[in-house]
């Protein structure tokens, strides 16, 4: 998979980097560009970059096909294919827009937005499907040893001088399910995002005030990397994980409603995206521009 994803980037930065001094004129002025023949959408380069990326929406597509056919859920895990679906989800965009020379207008220019919006909305519900565990009663079993071992380890490196117990207050504190079945999805929704965003910086903070020594701090960026403490390491990593799992449960009906609602926004837009694409590949095609 990065493998992959290091590909569409090199073949991106490869095609700005050659191209630049070609996309930054404006569109009257490129007819002129000796570059013009090569990078225009309907020239060799810009056929290719197209051809790439209708070959990048067949393989998106495919995770759809997969989850109908019983045939292909066999081969390999739902999370592989879910990630290749992400990873084909944005490249494709950004491959279609050097196709296009950045070139927006018309019918394509219709397309290239819903295109977007596809890509947006497939980045949050990648975000939700990561928010929902694939057995509850598991998750809540993982969070109970969990909370069991965090408490256990805290109380040993608090008898070390390590870390005090009240330091891991900002891990050890699930937000209350109540408080989160009051919230609008909306609300709900960017309370769970910044608890996820906050959750590295919080161990840091942890990591920063068990860390004595300023080279060790510094070594460590302030407490983001890891601190090469065995001991403190144990507990963080213990209580990161229960924090993780915390914050999955507590958001989980919210998070199922708005991935419900967001299936009945991605879906549309999808099938909306792939007919404007037949359309214009079928006029390009009839007007002899390929």
């Amino acid at each position: 998979m990065l493998l992959v994803a290091a590909g569409f980037a090199g073949l991106v930065a490869w095609t700005l980097i050659s191209g630049f001094d070609y996309y930054r004129l404006d569109p009257a002025a490129r007819a002129f560009h000796p570059k013009h023949a090569q990078l225009r959408p309907s020239g060799p380069v810009g056929i290719r970059l197209g051809m790439l990326g209708l070959g990048c929406f067949f393989g998106i597509y495919l995770y759809a096909v997969r989850k109908r056919l019983k045939p292909l859920g066999r081969i390999g895990k739902t999370r592989n294919w879910l990630d290749i679906h992400v990873v084909l989800g944005v490249a494709a965009p950004v491959i279609i827009t050097l196709h296009s020379s950045f070139k927006m207008q018309g019918l394509a220019g219709i397309a290239y937005w819903i295109m977007l919006a596809v890509m947006l909305s497939g980045i949050v519900g990648r975000y939700l499907y990561s928010q929902i565990p694939g057995s509850i009663n598991a998750a809540e079993m993982s969070l109970q040893e969990m909370e069991a071992l965090s408490a256990a380890l805290a109380r040993q490196l608090d008898e070390q001088h390590l870390v005090p117990r009240e330091e891991l207050g900002p891990l050890l504190e699930p937000p209350a399910p109540a408080a989160v079945e009051s919230m609008p999805l909306a609300l709900a929704l960017l309370a769970m995002l910044r608890q996820d965003l906050l959750r590295p910086f919080r161990v840091a903070a942890v990591r920063r005030r068990a860390m004595r020594s300023r080279l060790r701090r510094l070594v460590s960026l302030g407490g983001l990397r890891a601190s090469g403490q065995r001991d403190l390491e144990q507990v963080v990593q213990l209580a990161r994980r229960r924090s993780w799992l915390a914050t999955k449960l507590a958001f989980l009906s919210k998070t199922q409603r708005v991935f419900h609602l967001w299936h009945v926004v991605h879906r549309p837009f999808s099938y909306s995206f792939a007919v404007l694409v037949a359309i214009h590949i079928t006029v390009v095609v009839l007007m002899g521009y390929f």
